[in-house]
């Protein structure tokens, strides 16, 4: 079976991608952003972001530069007093529309100064014109200017708090785009993953179990060998591989179960004679294989039965590059220790069977199974037992929590006098984990019941599979339940 090819996704740079949605900075700092774009040259010369000192002295050269001309153009009245629309005001209003009232009321006082000098003789140049001081022109103005320069103040405040809203909303903009470019990433990396590894540890125990009970032939060395191979080649990407019995020691020469093509067993292998040796996975980059031996296999994994007996060993020579980590490895290890406390239970589930005779079979079977894979990988499990109290809603509360329960979770209801038990075994879960679990199912009895553990009279007691003296363990979790419920 020759494993499909997977074409590298490549991650794309928001400069890269295609995506309107996905901009890069330099189209984010050249206004990009949402209709919002940046000022244009012609907008900073006609509304600079001038303040302080520097306004000022624009201001006060451009009345001076004003009156200059005026003065040049028109010497007998400079400013325009004759005529009948009051000229001189002009750029005092546009330097308070520009600058506010503070820039107008400067301008005004410059437009006075300049009828001091050039009208009222107070300065070197005589005057053009009787001394009369225009009143009605310069109320007038002053009114104008002042109109203009709070109306220039407000919408300055205004576009003030604008920029601020905009500056803030495309900060935000900025985060929202690279974190929408990462998620992107991140669903990439997800199909990758999931097309490297179609299925979870969870789902391929479910579907192991499911095979080892459905195989009534007992009489077997190795029984379902050949749907465990074809299971452990689409869990973990194993294109060649054989399962070979081990008895004693001695190694069969036809293959239980194999995927791939046939290849015959080279029992002087390196990697085989390690793996039967040690009785420990192995695989090309192991350290105790020497740089000068060389062999023809990728790895080879023991199936070991829960009293740390070599059943048989799982050969593989061929299987994607990719495929070939620690995390695979560890999980094709997992496997087939899985599978053998399934195929050499008998013994373990009759022990206890014999203590907890109500325990269903299958439950017995997961015990064993689960305490063994906690002793050697750490891998935690834990049983709850729930105690419904003596009312008319147990049945339906224990139904509730029953049809809540994962694909891989066992249930074992027990019947203790007029009160309803519920005995869970959840694989593959911490002590957070059954926390969380309780309180998920505490949650659900409440938005469906209205009633919490406490209202419900629902009793729980947890034990950690894999204890001490475990059958002993079960037994006391069962007669507490009994005694105390």
């Amino acid at each position: 079976m020759n494993a499909p090819q997977y074409k590298p996704v490549l991650p794309q740079t928001p400069e890269a991608s295609n995506d309107p949605d996905l901009l890069s900075p330099h189209q984010e700092h050249t206004g990009y952003l949402r209709g919002i774009k940046t000022p244009s040259r012609y907008s900073r010369l006609l509304a600079p972001g001038i303040t302080g000192v520097g306004a000022i002295v624009e201001s006060a050269a451009l009345m001076l530069i004003a009156l200059g001309l005026g003065y040049a153009f028109s010497p007998e009245d400079p400013l325009l007093l004759r005529l009948s629309f009051p000229y001189a005001w002009i750029l005092p209003l546009i330097l308070a529309l520009r600058y506010g009232s503070m820039m107008g009321v400067l301008s005004g006082l410059v437009v006075v100064a300049g009828w001091l000098f050039l009208y009222a003789g107070f300065g070197p140049i005589p005057s053009v014109a009787s001394p009369l001081f225009p009143r009605d022109f310069f109320i007038g103005g002053f009114l104008l200017v002042f109109i203009a320069g709070q109306y220039g103040d407000i919408w300055a405040v205004r576009l003030a708090r604008s920029n601020v809203v905009n500056g803030y909303l495309s900060d935000r903009l900025s985060a929202l785009t690279k974190n929408h470019f990462l998620l992107r990433l991140s669903h990439e990396r997800l199909e990758n993953d999931l097309l490297a590894k179609p299925t979870t540890l969870r789902d391929t125990l479910s579907q192991l179990r499911d095979v080892v009970l459905a195989d009534s032939d007992h009489t077997v060395d190795l029984p379902s060998a050949a749907q465990l191979v074809q299971l452990a080649a689409h869990a973990c990407q194993l294109e060649t591989a054989a399962l070979y019995v081990v008895n004693n020691g001695r190694v069969g020469t036809v293959a239980s179960g194999k995927v791939g093509q046939p290849f015959p067993l080279n029992h002087d292998d390196p990697l085989f004679k390690m793996c039967l040796d040690k009785k420990t996975l192995v695989h090309l980059q192991s350290a105790e294989l020497q740089d000068d031996q060389k062999t023809h296999y990728v790895a080879c994994v023991p199936v070991l039965s829960g009293t740390d007996d070599l059943i048989g060993i799982l050969v593989v020579k061929r299987m994607p590059f990719l495929s070939l980590n620690y995390e695979n490895l560890q999980f094709l290890l997992v496997l087939m220790g899985y599978y053998a406390d399934g195929a050499r239970h008998a013994q373990a589930t009759r022990q206890i069977l014999k203590m907890v005779p109500d325990c269903p079979q299958d439950f017995a079977l997961d015990y064993v199974r689960l305490a063994r894979l906690q002793k050697e990988t750490g891998v935690e499990s834990h049983i709850l037992a729930l105690r419904f109290g003596e009312h008319d809603m147990q049945e339906i509360l224990s139904t509730h929590v029953t049809r809540g329960l994962r694909s891989l979770d066992m249930a074992w209801p027990l019947q203790i006098g007029k009160s309803t038990v519920l005995i869970i075994l959840i694989p593959l879960s911490g002590a957070n984990a059954v926390s969380g679990y309780l309180l998920r199912v505490e949650e659900g009895m409440r938005a469906n019941f209205g009633a919490d553990f406490g209202q419900a009279k629902v009793t729980v007691q947890s034990m950690r599979v894999g204890a001490e003296n475990g059958e002993d363990a079960l037994q006391h979790l069962v007669t507490r339940m009994q005694i105390h419920g």
